[in-house]
């Protein structure tokens, strides 16, 4: 059996206008997190992106802005 949480344990999470959370994609290592993260954010939408690892209840890093 194989644990894909071993292999890919950092998440990007985007926060909506009303407080909804969604898992934007799962990725091996917390740079490619934050990449992608980053690269969402400098879209100019509202949302908020941050990282976190897999496993972890605190927040990892958070990035973005929310008019």
């Amino acid at each position: 059996m194989n644990d894909s949480g071993a292999l890919l344990p950092w998440l990007v999470i985007r926060e909506d206008d009303n407080g909804n959370r969604y898992r934007v994609g799962r990725y091996s290592t917390r740079a490619e997190a934050q990449k992608v993260a980053d690269s969402l954010e400098s879209r100019g939408r509202k949302q908020l992106y941050w990282i976190e690892r897999l496993g972890q209840d605190s927040t990892v890093g958070r990035t973005g802005t929310r008019n």
